[in-house]
């Protein structure tokens, strides 16, 4: 592998840092644009090898547009075609429009090649690889005309595309696509990683991603705040780090989940359970009297108690150091009576599912509380559609965050955790579409609890949470992701809990 391409950084920036990122890299560099765009087809020829198979003589399809994105896909072709690839380089926009870079990056295809093809003349089941050069960080609007014609032609190709720096119709920011957006197999992103990559839509358009920082120099990093971090492994040994050898269960929390009226034990089963694996001290459930018996025949280990009116739940709040609210709870007078004898509490709590929706028909704020809707939740909480929350989740996940005064995951491909005047907010890239089956919400909500139990800080308990959670779905995949149950993950919990710990 080129050693330009780099394992995926913390770090994640907007399509206007990124913008920066580069002029501060040519600045600390002393080096032309045209410098860094050979540095990036250079790194991109390395990842087209091994769509390839690193197989000689392929044939590939380069379709540029205007700006340093289809510079980059001359430059690419270039590179291709010296190495003894067949090259069809298609241009979407004549050459005497280009300006800059990407100008002479196509003055010296010509010089060299000749005349380029045009896209009327591609056979696109007649190439080993389509090359995506066409569209880059810079686009606002929805893609329209030739471009769109094209994109659609290239999804329709049947063969593995590279995109240079982002999906083309992709947004940066969101994650959206804007109308339509090439559908890759792998994406390389140079300089700077853009945030758009890891939300949204996006995994359904940007295949495997990897990174080449070109060589920038550390001070241009420094110098561009990046306000939105990925989640890393490191965070679980940090956040819970090996146990004293005297440790007890009393140092370790004892959680009340509240939850499970009549019809849904199962929930509130799950996320009890969830809370043991990942080490709670105690878990306590409080559930509707019809099934609370079941609580010990699923895990003996959970104490439960059949809670008919919210005054009985005075005693269990006494003994519990914090509260998990809302699996199986419903919106009933029941589930109503029981969510305002919580919120009436002052400890901490993890609010999901049910109590989410009774949460945004009584608004209220606290400063010690984790809230962990899905779209449709964070679209009754902020009063809006659901499409509006996709739209920009993480303009969704920050608003949630300022009007609640509550530490936010908003699940999703791309899951988001946002605390109120925290600069920073979090994106996980782990997990997969297994995922999206019934209770996996319950166990992150118990998932979540359990770490906050053994942690003094609510933005680590649903950091660490969320990555736990995700983790743990990946290693119950090992089979295949279709067909996983939620309690499929508690036993590859216990493992991720404690593989760094």
């Amino acid at each position: 592998m080129n050693d330009q391409v780099k394992a995926l950084p913390r770090e994640l920036y907007s399509a206007e840092q990124v913008r920066e990122l580069d002029r501060r890299a040519m600045e600390g560099l002393a080096v032309s644009g045209y410098e860094l765009m050979q540095r990036a087809a250079n790194a991109a020829y390395t990842a087209a090898l091994s769509l390839l198979n690193h197989k000689p003589g392929r044939r590939l399809l380069v379709v540029c547009g205007a700006g340093n994105n289809g510079g980059d896909g001359y430059v690419l072709a270039r590179i291709a075609r010296l190495a003894g690839h067949q090259v069809r380089l298609v241009p979407l926009v004549p050459e005497e429009r280009l300006t800059g870079e990407a100008q002479t990056a196509a003055q010296h295809w010509r010089e060299v090649y000749g005349p380029t093809t045009g896209i009327e003349d591609v056979d696109f089941a007649d190439v080993d690889l389509i090359i995506d050069a066409i569209l880059g960080t810079g686009l606002q609007r929805e893609v329209a005309g030739d471009y769109l014609r094209v994109i659609e032609q290239i999804n329709s190709a049947g063969c593995p595309v590279l995109s240079l720096d982002i999906p083309s119709g992709l947004s940066a920011d969101t994650g959206m696509p804007l109308g339509v957006a090439v559908k890759a197999d792998l994406t390389i992103s140079f300089v700077g990683l853009k945030q758009g990559l890891f939300t949204g839509l996006a995994a359904d358009y940007c295949g495997r991603i990897e990174y080449a920082d070109l060589s920038a120099p550390e001070a241009a990093f420094a110098a561009v705040n990046s306000r939105v971090h990925l989640l890393q492994p490191s965070i679980v040994s940090r956040v819970l780090p090996k146990r004293a050898r005297c440790a007890h269960k009393g140092r370790f929390g004892h959680i009340l989940v509240v939850g499970g009226d009549q019809g849904m034990a199962g929930a509130v089963c799950m996320a009890g359970r969830a809370a043991l694996r990942c080490g709670a001290g105690l878990v306590t459930l409080a559930t509707h009297p019809a099934h609370a018996a079941l609580a010990g025949i699923s895990q003996p280990e959970l104490m439960s108690h059949g809670v008919e009116k919210p005054g009985r739940l005075a005693p269990l709040l006494e003994k519990a150091t914090l509260v998990a609210i809302g699996p199986g709870l419903g919106t009933s007078k029941w589930a109503q009576g029981l969510f305002a004898r919580v919120m009436d509490s002052n400890l901490p709590l993890v609010v999901d599912a049910d109590a989410l929706n009774l949460l945004a028909e009584n608004p209220g704020t606290r400063g010690n509380w984790v809230l962990t809707p899905h779209p449709g939740e964070a679209a009754r909480l902020l009063n809006c559609t659901t499409a509006d929350v996709q739209a920009d989740r993480y303009a969704a996940v920050t608003e949630l965050a300022r009007r609640y005064r509550a530490v936010t995951v908003l699940k999703g491909a791309g899951s988001l955790i946002a605390a109120p005047d925290h600069e920073l907010t979090y994106v996980c890239n782990r997990g997969h579409p297994g995922m999206a089956s019934a209770g996996m919400g319950d166990v992150l909500t118990g998932v979540i609890a359990g770490v906050m139990a053994q942690c003094n800080n609510i933005v680590d308990a649903a950091t660490t949470g969320v990555w736990l959670h995700a983790a743990a779905a990946e290693q119950a995949a090992v089979t295949g992701e279709r067909g996983i149950t939620a309690t499929d993950l508690l036993v590859p919990l216990h493992a991720q809990v404690n593989s760094n710990g």
